[in-house]
């Protein structure tokens, strides 16, 4: 439609000369029609999250209640990534939820090459979290070496972490049970909350949250919250792995090719704290990197203390 004939049809809707308006997306570029309460989007599953954000967001634009009707093929047929746009839709509703359309569509299309256009290559499998973790580690660790001269003044001003995550590996019953969360969405949701958690202070108020909203704390989850503070406890000692099986703790430290770690203090104490106890601790290479080995560790609560000792020298 050229201009003139596109102006008089907005007026004449406006208006209220005539009920329905049919159009492409084009209305999606910020037209406000206060008085327009309802939109039909039919195959709705071929456009995308903010495409249909945005065309969602023309009516309500005033005090009555509008309606969105999305219109798809049955929903056997469609493809995974429709159906999660979709369900996105439904999920955030509310007035300011934006922002987490946008970073659910970043997750669902991947965040893509970094400083361009591209969306592709394993971070769509990833998703926005994992991929922002691995960018960490890398700019954390050419900071340490290859451009450590010029960051020297920032790792004298504060505590240079050893490593950004430990793996922790173990036999032990570590989890929230569906008895006592039975929503699944629910159960990953708090996961991740816990995995954001690096501060004694915020892992208090979590279990608080929990006790206040489900409960007594059963013992799997007790027994996942000492796991949270083991792993602070093995990362501060600079193990990047940390397995807990058959009474046994094992300890793997950072690749050899990391010389600067090895001269460090923290690591001097971990082997003086070997020498002391000789018979319970065993230290040998293993896949070209060190590995300590603990014994007669029965419970998360005692690694923790084993580990505390190797920080203090003492136990």
């Amino acid at each position: 439609m050229d201009g003139k004939k596109l102006e008089k049809v907005m007026v004449d809707f406006i208006e209220g000369a005539y009920d329905v308006l049919v159009s492409t997306n084009i209305i999606e570029s910020g037209l406000d029609i206060p008085n327009a309460n309802t939109i039909i989007i039919n195959r709705a599953h071929m456009f995308g999250l903010s495409d249909l954000h945005q065309m969602r967001g023309r009516v309500g634009r005033s005090n009555k209640k509008a309606f969105c009707y999305l219109l798809t093929t049955p929903t056997s047929g469609l493809t995974p990534e429709a159906r999660k746009r979709l369900q996105t839709l439904e999920e955030f509703s509310d007035l300011g939820d934006g922002f987490k359309v946008a970073m659910r569509d970043l997750d669902i299309r991947g965040a893509g090459n970094l400083l361009g256009a591209e969306q592709s290559g394993f971070i769509t499998d990833l998703g926005f979290d994992i991929y922002h973790k691995i960018l960490d580690e890398a700019v954390q660790e050419l900071k340490e070496n290859e451009f450590a001269a010029l960051f020297e003044e920032d790792f004298k001003e504060k505590v240079q972490v050893l490593v950004q995550d430990c793996v922790i590996e173990t036999d032990m019953e570590i989890l929230i049970p569906e008895t006592y969360v039975s929503n699944i969405s629910e159960r990953l949701a708090l996961y991740s909350k816990l995995d954001g958690i690096k501060q004694e202070a915020e892992l208090e108020a979590f279990e608080k949250e929990l006790v206040d909203r489900f409960g007594p704390l059963p013992p799997p989850i007790l027994r996942l919250m000492a796991t949270v503070r083991l792993r602070w406890e093995a990362e501060r000692l600079g193990f990047e792995k940390l397995v807990l099986k058959n009474e046994q703790m094992k300890c793997y430290f950072v690749p050899s090719d990391r010389e600067q770690y090895f001269k460090q203090d923290v690591f001097q104490k971990i082997l003086k704290f070997i020498s002391y106890h000789p018979k319970t601790c065993k230290i040998k290479e293993y896949r070209k990197r060190l590995m300590l080995t603990v014994s007669d560790v029965k419970s998360v609560k005692k690694a923790i203390e084993w580990l505390q000792g190797m920080k203090n020298e003492v136990l």
